[in-house]
């Protein structure tokens, strides 16, 4: 059996890496109470308040279950608030509260630390091919998981 070296994995690398950065980042933002599970959230209502979940879940990518939970979490921490869709009550708009707004620079400012400590040492040149090279792999990752959950449709 052929075995493949931790170092050599994209994946294995990347998901230390992501589980790295949410460490860092929950231990920064503890004091005002964000976890790195909210940050999408957080971020993507920061960018347009007001999304139903089912928005809100296509563009931060994550499964429902899961940001039905994180929604809850941030409703019972005042961070979010719920407003029932008129045209159909089926469905709510979420709004940032005025704490998640309060907070939302000390977590932005902390997330860029943990982002200037994980760069320490690479040019600007070599930052920007990181990112390039992550969203390629990201978009190739997407094409793959598309079009196998449309063919299992």
């Amino acid at each position: 059996m052929t075995v493949l070296p931790r170092n050599k994995s994209f994946g294995y690398q990347v998901n230390h890496l992501a589980r790295l950065f949410a460490r860092a980042i929950a231990m920064r933002n503890a004091a005002v109470g964000v976890m790195p599970g909210q940050m999408p959230t957080l971020l993507a209502l920061l960018e347009e308040d007001g999304l139903t979940q089912k928005v809100l879940r296509e563009r931060i990518q994550v499964e429902q279950p899961t940001l039905a939970n994180t929604l809850n979490r941030m409703e019972r921490d005042s961070l979010i608030e719920r407003h029932p869709d008129p045209a159909d009550k089926r469905q709510s708009f979420i709004f940032l509260t005025d704490k998640a707004r309060n907070v939302a620079k000390t977590v932005i400012t902390n997330a860029m630390a943990v982002n200037d400590t994980a760069t320490t040492g690479l040019s600007p040149d070599q930052k920007a091919l990181a990112l390039s090279l992550i969203d390629h792999m990201i978009g190739n990752l997407t094409d793959m998981v598309d079009s196998q959950e449309q063919e299992g449709e």
